[in-house]
């Protein structure tokens, strides 16, 4: 393949804008795309009218050893915008009963932290946390019930919030082996690694703004509004892209980057197989400001509420695997998920505050066997053709690490790093 001197990179989401941000630092004149008259795709902040203020379209936690998303902060001079705790916590509440406690993973990656009763889950014992490594040898069809006890107190009240929200999937459908590669990369590293970190002031403020900011910066074309209705294809390039606005050939030494959902994906790149089964996301927001002094987020056991953030004048509650309740009438669900927001915060009680329900039916692929098979390479049969997106082969579910990730993978086979490993795209 030609040298490449131009790439359209079609998406402004986290994966597009990370692919985007490695070509212009290699020297690449890129044309960033966007359907929306937005970037950050899942993973942004609008004015919502209803509460008056800045929120979040969904809650996205990261860690410090989410080495990608470190990488893509670092490069747009965002590090400064995201905090946390100085330490690894994991603050939960069981709201049947009553009880709060917090787990605390020591810093280095020899967990003797499961030794010390008063940093680990309550009513459990270290032996419980040893029983875990059985996820070591999950097969790739195995689940992650037929590999962990659901009846046990950990499974309850760690492991199963922790992988509901890592995989968006019931547990007695999700893969072992995707859950076993997150804790690998979080608890599998030592507390240091799981440090957790939220946007200081929202998801726009800094993982988009300041990436558009980088790449106007360097003379980049961001269009938004901009629509791919298809590709043309010759000999084994991609010849000619379409937009709604008009077309854009792909002349020798220019190239593509396709960051777009699977279902666009597979509809404009000829024979690509994709996740083809998604998993809905339940969000809610409360206008109503927390202490500075409680915790960043709390993990709720026994409720419908399963984590809830602290945001600025804002609670926010995530239900993930939300099969039950996204067809539920807004009303309704923000009744039923108040009283558990105010015990999680030790709220006065009140009435029901400003609201707004946020429901995303296909928020990620169902994180199954059957779909992770279906997750395709960074190429694709067309050399100057190339994906990326958390729906692709990152090894990780459908996080910001595994989008940006994958933007790095995408940017750097282009770059010539061939079949790059997606595992280490993230240093190129």
């Amino acid at each position: 393949m030609d040298r490449i001197k131009r790439v359209h990179v079609v998406g402004a989401g986290l994966a597009g804008l990370a692919a985007s941000l490695q070509l212009v630092k290699a020297g690449v004149d890129v044309a960033l795309h966007e359907a929306a008259p937005q970037a950050g795709g899942r993973c942004r902040s609008y004015f919502d009218e209803t509460l008056g203020c800045r929120i979040d379209n969904g809650n996205h936690l990261v860690i410090a050893g989410n080495t990608a998303v470190m990488t893509y902060l670092g490069g747009i001079d965002a590090l400064g915008t995201v905090g946390g705790p100085p330490d690894a916590r994991f603050d939960f509440l069981d709201l049947t009963s009553g009880e709060r406690w917090v787990v605390r993973p020591n810093p280095s990656r020899v967990p003797w932290w499961i030794f010390c009763a008063d940093r680990r889950v309550p009513g459990t014992t270290a032996w419980d946390y040893l029983r875990g490594l059985r996820l070591a040898w999950a097969r790739r069809d195995d689940t992650v019930t037929a590999l962990l006890n659901r009846e046990t107190a950990l499974f309850k009240r760690l492991w199963e919030p922790l992988a509901v929200s890592a995989l968006n999937t019931d547990l007695e459908e999700a893969s072992a082996a995707s859950l076993a590669r997150v804790l690998r990369e979080t608890f599998g590293k030592g507390g240091a690694a799981c440090r957790p970190l939220a946007p200081i002031e929202g998801l726009s403020e800094s993982l988009v703004e300041p990436a558009l900011k980088r790449l106007r910066a360097t003379g980049s074309q961001i269009r938004l509004g901009s629509r791919l209705r298809g590709i043309e294809f010759q000999d084994q390039r991609a010849s000619k892209l379409v937009f709604d606005q008009g077309d854009e050939p792909l002349n020798a030494g220019e190239a593509a980057v396709i960051a777009v959902p699977p279902t666009v994906a597979t509809r404009v790149v000829p024979g690509l197989t994709a996740p083809d089964a998604f998993r809905p996301i339940v969000n809610a927001h409360f206008r109503v400001t927390a202490p500075d002094d409680t915790p960043l987020f709390i993990g709720v056991i026994g409720g419908a509420t399963q984590w809830v953030f602290r945001k600025p004048g804002v609670l926010s509650v995530t239900i993930s695997a939300a099969n039950g309740l996204v067809d539920a009438p807004a009303q309704e669900l923000a009744q039923l998920i108040w009283p558990e927001v105010q015990r999680a915060y030790d709220l006065p009680v009140g009435p029901l505050p400003p609201w707004q329900i946020v429901k995303e039916k296909r928020a990620t692929f169902a994180a199954t066997p059957a779909q992770l098979s279906r997750r395709p390479k960074t190429d694709t049969n067309w050399e100057n053709l190339v994906l990326a997106g958390d729906w692709t082969d990152t090894g990780l579910p459908a996080t910001i690490e595994g989008a940006i990730r994958s933007g790095f993978a995408a940017a750097s086979h282009l770059l010539g790093g061939g079949r790059t490993s997606l595992m280490n795209a993230h240093s190129a």
